[in-house]
């Protein structure tokens, strides 16, 4: 049986809560305004090590479970839920309430994981953890080889990509150390405070919207077939391949980067799918998640961005269209969204091209994340690691990730309609190969 095929047994032996281990009795966070441009959305990753050398299973689980109480008392909102607080009358992160943490054994080898296609009864469903409560959830798996897959899941609407990055290495770095954070987060809500009077231009209006829950036909979901469902693919693409794109997408002298090379690639074979579909006027919005910390700093001394680059949040913002990514890179729009969102506030907001009827992808780049190619807490380093977005999400995701072997190299994860990922397995094959265990060395 290949691994595309695999379906597996698995066993839970233990669903607890981990609690913090210096809890703050009834602590509140406010949620800054750039949180606030974050509808509810749940994004999680994997990540897959080898046979641990020495220390069973059980005497892992257990340091993991105490680094994780220790980690929380610094990274508490991890701890906490997202409830209304009558005193201020607007949702904000009650913390310190504990996290569910899912033990269990697989009966699989690591090599027989089908990475390409995580859904259904492979990863998904048997390797990933439920969130019943809370922001945060965790699960631990022993594999049949004896290799280990940690899986979390995240409520992005108090963390993206970059702080749920920060608190794995410092969780790592605590259970190998028993002592290090890799980086002491920041929880200061004043850097986002709005200038006084508000000052934003136009171009944030036609940027960003409020958000209303998607409809069952939004985002191209009106097809009469399956071909409209919602799926997991992971690809894998060589260094070659992307200095190629990047060669072709650099015109007049002026060279673009990777990922703009690449996200030009993607929308056009997007917009392709649709066209062969008979979707002839309908669009296609590709946003691109930009991070503001070093952008925010600017011109403020190496002490602030040093502040800005541990501080614990969501501060990303979600441009769309070549001319407001452009905008979107300097420091001026991000003062500008924080003042806009203060008039909004609390009302839940998103970016513009989500919040109409037309098809919208987000591209995310994580290639410097150091989850998924350098995270080690004391057995090995990581093996391999991805990001997921649970099945039914109805959001569109795309990640770029480093490769695990060579860093020229990418892992790319999608969460698409069918109908567009098989038009990009063949049209785009040059680039996109589905993900096997030959591309991993596992």
């Amino acid at each position: 049986m290949s691994s595309r095929d695999m379906v597996f047994p698995i066993e839970v032996i233990d669903n607890v809560v981990v609690g913090v281990e210096e809890p703050w009795n009834n602590h509140w966070l406010p949620f800054t305004n750039l949180d606030l441009i974050f509808p509810p959305f749940e994004i999680g990753s994997f990540l897959c090590f080898k046979k641990p050398s020495n220390g069973s299973f059980s005497t892992i689980v257990n340091t993991l479970k105490a680094s994780l109480s220790r980690a929380l008392t610094v990274y508490y909102p991890l701890a906490g839920d997202i409830i209304w607080n009558q005193a201020v009358e607007e949702k904000q992160i009650r913390c310190n309430q504990g996290v569910n943490f899912v033990t269990a054994v697989a009966d699989v080898q690591l090599k027989e994981l089908n990475f390409y296609n995580p859904d259904n009864e492979g990863i998904e469903a048997k390797l990933m953890p439920k969130k019943p409560r809370g922001v945060f959830a965790v699960q631990v798996t022993e594999l049949k080889c004896g290799g280990i897959v940690i899986g979390c899941l995240f409520d992005h609407r108090i963390a993206d990509g970059y702080s749920a990055d920060m608190f794995i290495s410092s969780w790592a770095n605590i259970t190998r150390t028993g002592t290090d954070l890799s980086m002491f987060p920041s929880f200061e809500r004043s850097y986002f405070n709005p200038r006084c009077p508000p000052i934003y231009s136009t171009s944030i209006d036609n940027m960003f919207a409020p958000f209303l829950p998607p409809s069952k036909t939004t985002n191209d979901q009106n097809d009469d077939n399956g071909d409209h469902s919602l799926v997991n693919r992971t690809f894998y693409v060589e260094g070659e391949q992307i200095k190629r794109l990047q060669l072709l997408a650099s015109e007049n002298g002026c060279m673009r980067s990777k990922v703009e090379a690449f996200t030009s690639f993607l929308w056009k074979k997007i917009a392709l799918s649709m066209e062969d579909s008979g979707k002839h006027n309908r669009v296609c919005n590709v946003a691109v998640a930009v991070n503001g910390r070093r952008r925010l700093s600017e011109g403020d001394g190496e002490e602030k961005e040093k502040l800005m680059a541990s501080y614990f949040g969501n501060v990303i913002s979600m441009p769309y269209g070549s001319k407001t990514a452009q905008i979107a890179t300097n420091k001026e729009h991000f003062l500008e969204l924080i003042d806009w969102v203060e008039e909004k506030r609390p009302q839940p907001l998103t970016s513009k091209a989500f919040a109409g009827e037309e098809m919208a992808v987000m591209v995310s780049a994580g290639q410097r994340f150091h989850t998924m190619d350098g995270t080690d807490f004391g057995w090995g380093k990581v093996a391999f690691g991805s990001c997921y977005v649970p099945s039914e999400s109805s959001d569109f995701l795309v990640m770029i990730m480093p490769g695990p072997v060579n860093d020229e190299d990418w892992i790319v994860y999608m969460h698409l309609p069918l109908k567009h990922i098989n038009y990009i397995e063949v049209d785009a094959s040059d680039v996109l190969k589905p993900l096997n265990v030959d591309y991993l060395k596992l």
